[in-house]
């Protein structure tokens, strides 16, 4: 049987289980709480409309749905690693180097002139890359803690997977992450639904490769309790979306750090030789990726 087999297979409940099915419910109700909430405000006009909300709910729910149901996708396990692991990694790092690095750049040369020369904005606005390097050198410390913990607790007691201390710092940074992307859902420069649909897609192949290396890392941890706190994080963001509008250079910020957060989770999965990965369909799925963007 799989590791994906064992995590979905039924199980007696022992207290623990009852502990971790509470923490389901409780994840899902605070998923629905925030979907009414979300319509409520969009009901009752308690927030000025915007165009995509709408759309943008749809696909903070599709990026939840990633989250929930990722899981199941048992063809994703097992060495070599699973080439539709390595082209989802090459469609998210396609978006950024193709789409989210060029649109930076933009960005900064456009605004440049809007933010007030002494503030902290305009030294990263000036120095974007900067955030896109710190980014990915959060998410490579968080990658490191995740791999000593679980070094350290294998040898110790056999077990293979990180600590509590790893699996706390490993889900606040990704539902930091979460959050984020999901403000940029209702908030981000877009210029269409489609290109909300082209983020929606390379973030959703994304969370799978994210969720893999987390699920590596912290099992049942992350099934019955991760998981559910990275969705919640999401909607967070969109709800965030609906009422507050963060300045056009802050938003570079956040898309610079998003960009960052992508190339080091993708390759941090890539990279290792015992994961055997394969590279023709990273190149594969990074190629075709980059040329639906040229085309829209």
């Amino acid at each position: 049987m799989t590791r994906a087999e064992e995590l979905w297979a039924p199980r007696g409940r022992t207290p623990a289980q009852l502990r971790h099915a509470r923490v389901k419910v409780v994840g899902s109700l605070l998923l629905l709480g925030l979907f009414v909430v979300g319509l409520a405000v969009r009901i009752t006009g308690g927030v000025s409309a915007a165009d995509r909300e709408v759309p943008a709910l749809i696909a903070a729910l599709a990026l939840v749905g990633v989250h929930l149901f990722s899981g199941r996708m048992r063809f994703l396990g097992g060495i070599p690693r699973s080439g539709w692991l390595s082209a989802f990694g090459g469609i998210a790092v396609a978006y950024v180097f193709v789409h989210l690095l060029p649109e930076l750049a933009a960005s900064q040369r456009t605004i440049e002139e809007e933010v007030a020369g002494g503030s902290l904005l305009a030294f990263l606005e000036d120095h974007v890359y900067l955030v896109a390097l710190l980014g990915l050198a959060l998410f490579y410390y968080v990658e490191k803690q995740s791999l000593e913990s679980r070094r350290a607790r294998r040898e110790a007691t056999g077990e293979d997977q990180a600590g509590p201390g790893a699996f706390r710092l490993s889900i606040a940074s990704f539902a930091a992450y979460n959050v984020l992307i999901g403000y940029l859902l209702l908030r981000g420069e877009f210029a269409g639904l489609e290109a909300l649909a082209l983020y929606t897609l390379a973030l959703g192949v994304h969370f799978v490769v994210n969720d893999f290396g987390l699920r590596e890392h912290h099992k049942e941890g992350y099934e019955h309790a991760g998981r559910y706190v990275l969705s919640v994080a999401v909607l967070v963001g969109w709800l965030i979306g609906l009422f507050a509008e963060i300045p056009e250079p802050a938003i570079a910020v956040i898309v610079a750090f998003i960009a960052g957060g992508v190339v080091l989770n993708v390759l941090k999965e890539e990279l290792p030789g015992e994961r055997r990965a394969r590279f023709v369909p990273f190149a594969v799925g990074a190629a075709a990726y980059a040329g639906l963007l040229q085309l829209v």
